[in-house]
């Protein structure tokens, strides 16, 4: 598979969203509702120039594979990895290592000293991803959304 990384663009947002509906439809009672709960999926570049960082999309074919996106995070000196997706038929290939290398990049590109992200607790395959790339997992939160999302804390120092 030919897998391309390049700059989101609003324009990718039907994509986006139809990349994350697949990923959520491996998960018993995950709910992707746009309107409601993430309507930055259709000007994702745009939100996140807004929110001071930048996102990407792997494409193959000229279909979205893969997605990872910053912005700043918690604390100064922080960002924050956001949007982590790589569609089923991507996997195992290594591309999920290199969006996070992507995000991990930009992050000290800005002098950021640690990068963190949320993950559904459901997103097991991810977090041990996570944690082969050196994130520690921290705490979980309940989103109270549609989904009944638990979420784990990674962070990882740069």
């Amino acid at each position: 598979m030919n897998i391309k990384l390049r700059d989101a663009r609003d324009e990718d947002g039907d994509q986006l969203i139809a990349l994350i509906e697949r990923c959520y439809a491996e998960y018993r009672g995950c709910i992707l509702d746009v309107d409601g709960e993430v309507p930055e999926l259709k000007a994702i570049a745009t939100h996140h120039a807004k929110s001071g960082g930048r996102f990407w999309v792997a494409e193959s074919g000229g279909q979205l594979v893969g997605s990872v996106g910053v912005v700043s995070g918690s604390a100064p000196g922080v960002m924050e990895m956001k949007k982590v997706y790589v569609a089923k038929d991507a996997r195992q290939m290594g591309l999920g290592a290199r969006l996070c290398s992507l995000a991990e990049a930009e992050a000290m590109s800005r002098r950021a000293t640690d990068v963190e992200l949320w993950s559904d607790t459901r997103f097991e395959d991810a977090h041990r991803m996570y944690e082969r790339r050196g994130y520690v997992p921290g705490p979980t939160r309940e989103l109270h959304d549609k989904s009944k999302s638990i979420e784990r804390y990674f962070r990882k120092a740069l």
